[in-house]
């Protein structure tokens, strides 16, 4: 089934995205990746580094006639987002992931697909292993770590890359050329707690939250998806209120960059209230699945007899945990003003989890304005601080701001208009793309990213259009046929 893309065109792209696919690569676990990278540059012949926080860097002279060419550097992650159904067995620390074409579009069989940066990774990699495209000295910059804290694009020093434009082959709408991004701040929570003995007289119950869609946490947010943790904390706190209820345990959400699909809890509540939280559970599942029905038509919010745990958080602590999860903003703060439809400033809630006495989460703050993103860090501290949690932020990475006087942006403005008939929309989006951090070292750079249509990245629904790869490729080979000379 996998192998039915290696008959898709362009086949030298589709060709290197089928062996990233069989290549284990979520984030943190890149070794066989590296390793495989490092190889396809020295088997044809390039010069190939690893730099000493794991990028990968292949270098390919200018074809004959194109040496007077400004350096090109084409950019992208090897990591991806390890998402996947719940009731998927997939370890994506050893297993492939398995493809299928469905009506145009290449998707994954209950997991992420990794199109995000594969497809990226890919062209990169068919730029270097073609033999009829013209261009000027190239540059593959395959970084590490990109999903979970730009270690890679953080960690590379100045001087190391030769180039003086870089393509960043890492968004996910073909059309559309990106000129700024967002920065971002990671936001780590924790809250203490004393076990305490389970009373008598009480049913153990858990309460589960599924059926939501996920996705993205820059680029969805503005889709106002459910946010599995919010909502299970919703549901809890009415527990608590009126019901006795107790905690035992609470876990939602595996990644901070990733909107949470799923959520439980493990829970007690007096047997006499059985028949009243049954019931209010089965309300607000209706009223929320009503408020977000454009959204999450599949949502589902289950109370499901287990078996009694062996200790419950103390009384005090679940009071602060539920009260600060509930009070935190989450989802979209505001939207630009420059930029209509464009979000501004935003904050998922991501990872919640229950580690022996320790409740602890992830949230991710991104703002394309950094007195913005200070301000909502502050807000954020404020809420955990109030409720007795330790909070600290960290991780932080700057945006990218937009230079509407690019020379390279002219120059792919005319070519997409030339090949395509249309103008592409200019772009900056809420996602923290690595061109803001590696702006830093590389003050000179002009800089443009670009890519095929890649729908609900970070999520086991992430697909991507095959028409669109197409597109991307013929317009990347043409704009690296007509790059500036130096």
């Amino acid at each position: 089934m996998s192998k039915d893309i290696l008959n898709l065109e362009p086949s030298l792209l589709w060709k290197n995205f089928y062996s990233l696919t069989q290549i284990p690569r979520p984030s943190k676990h890149e070794d066989k990746v590296r390793d495989f990278l490092f190889q396809f540059g020295k088997n044809l012949g390039l010069e190939t580094i690893i730099d000493e926080v794991g990028n990968v860097i292949i270098r390919k002279p200018a074809t004959p006639g194109m040496e007077n060419r400004k350096g090109v550097v084409l950019q992208g992650h090897m990591d991806m987002v390890p998402q996947k159904n719940n009731d998927t067995v997939h370890d994506f620390v050893t297993d492939p992931i398995t493809t299928y074409v469905d009506n145009g579009w290449v998707k994954a069989k209950g997991t992420t697909l990794g199109a995000d940066n594969g497809l990226g990774v890919a062209a990169a990699l068919a730029v270097l292993e073609s033999k009829d495209i013209q261009h000027g000295p190239v540059e593959a910059f395959i970084t590490t770590d990109e999903e979970t804290g730009m270690t890679g694009a953080m960690g590379v020093k100045p001087g190391v890359l030769k180039g003086d434009i870089l393509l960043n082959l890492d968004t996910e709408e073909e059309g559309e050329i990106y000129i700024g991004c967002a920065g971002g701040t990671n936001g780590n929570f924790s809250f203490r707690f004393k076990p305490t003995g389970v009373p008598e007289g009480v049913l153990a119950f858990d309460l589960i939250v599924s059926g939501l869609k996920g996705g993205h946490s820059g680029v969805d947010i503005h889709l106002e998806r459910g946010n599995s943790i919010k909502v299970l904390t919703r549901v809890l706190w009415e527990g608590i209120r009126h019901f006795g209820l107790r905690l035992a345990s609470i876990e939602g959400g595996s990644l901070r960059n990733a909107i949470p699909r799923e959520a439980d809890a493990c829970i007690v509540i007096p047997a006499v209230h059985k028949e009243g939280f049954t019931g209010v559970v089965a309300e607000l599942e209706t009223i929320i699945r009503k408020e977000l029905s454009a959204v999450e038509p599949t949502m589902k919010i289950k109370l499901v007899p287990c078996e009694k745990p062996a200790s419950l958080i103390d009384e005090a602590s679940q009071e602060k945990i539920i009260n600060a999860l509930y009070a935190c903003p989450n989802g979209v703060i505001r939207m630009s003003n420059e930029m209509p439809g464009l979000v501004e400033t935003s904050i998922n809630i991501g990872v919640l989890k229950t580690v022996n006495d320790t409740v602890v989460g992830q949230t991710l703050l991104r703002s394309s304005v950094d007195t913005a993103k200070v301000d909502l860090q502050n807000m954020v501290t404020a809420v955990f601080i109030m409720a007795g949690a330790d909070i600290n932020m960290n991780g932080q990475y700057p945006g990218w701001k937009p230079n509407p006087d690019s020379e390279i942006l002219r120059v792919m403005l005319d070519l997409y208009k030339k090949m395509f008939g249309k103008e592409p929309l200019i772009k900056a989006i809420h996602a923290g793309l690595e061109c803001g951090i590696l702006g830093g070292p590389y003050p000179n750079w002009d800089m443009i990213s670009v890519g095929p249509t890649i729908v609900s990245p970070h999520s086991p629904d992430e697909k991507t259009e095959i028409a669109s790869v197409k597109k991307f490729w013929d317009y990347l080979v043409e704009t690296l046929k007509n790059i500036p000379v130096k």
